[in-house]
């Protein structure tokens, strides 16, 4: 819905912030309504979702992102609506839990109806990067640092979550896959300025 270390961030938040992901596929994940301590990783801003090197998507590829991403935001989300101090940032976090839900649930319904099953790119490193946020926000104090951390992810992965969401679209050759994801663009957004409005609060 990243540059350098962080432009496979960006790829999986964008991703997350894409959301049409589909998933079907149960790991070791969680369900996006878990507790956001669950071991299943971390907000968009924490992922560094792995853009294949070869610059490729299949779909398969991108709904397995996608849903990774959505996976991650969700319980990144229900972990600020827990453990954020300020009211503006447990309600954001709230409000990623239950968008990237939304947005997941959707991805999961139309990768049932293309018959695509997700299929994570040869160096996708999304779970992990996500998991390694999840565990840097759990052993942030709860207070100011906390929703700083939260907020600052949040700002820097929404912001290029919008250029891959690009060349998601751009990529896939299926009409359907292609107009959830250009719909998803104005949600990435609408996230992005919250963000960035609440970011101004917590300086």
């Amino acid at each position: 819905m990243l540059m350098n270390g962080s432009r496979c961030r960006v790829a999986t938040l964008a991703i997350a912030a894409l959301t049409l992901a589909a998933c079907s596929k149960k790991e070791n994940y969680g369900t996006d309504t878990t507790a956001a301590s669950s071991t299943v990783s971390a907000d968009t801003s924490a992922m560094a979702a792995a853009e294949p090197t070869s610059g490729t998507w299949t779909d398969a590829n991108i709904v397995a992102l996608l849903d990774e991403a959505n996976m991650a935001d969700s319980v990144a989300g229900a972990l600020a609506a827990t453990k954020g101090t300020a009211a503006a940032v447990r309600d954001f976090g709230k409000r990623m839990m239950l968008d990237h839900h939304q947005l997941r649930a959707q991805g999961e319904a139309l990768a049932k109806k293309l018959n695509v099953t997700p299929a994570p790119a040869a160096d996708d490193n999304l779970v992990s990067d996500a998991q390694k946020h999840m565990d840097t926000l759990n052993s942030t104090a709860k207070g100011k640092d906390f929703d700083k951390a939260y907020i600052d992810g949040e700002v820097d992965v929404h912001k290029q979550v919008l250029d891959l969401a690009t060349k998601a679209a751009a990529q896939t050759q299926t009409a359907e896959l292609k107009n959830l994801i250009q719909k998803a663009a104005p949600v990435i957004q609408g996230h992005l300025d919250r963000a960035e409005s609440i970011q101004k609060t917590l300086k």
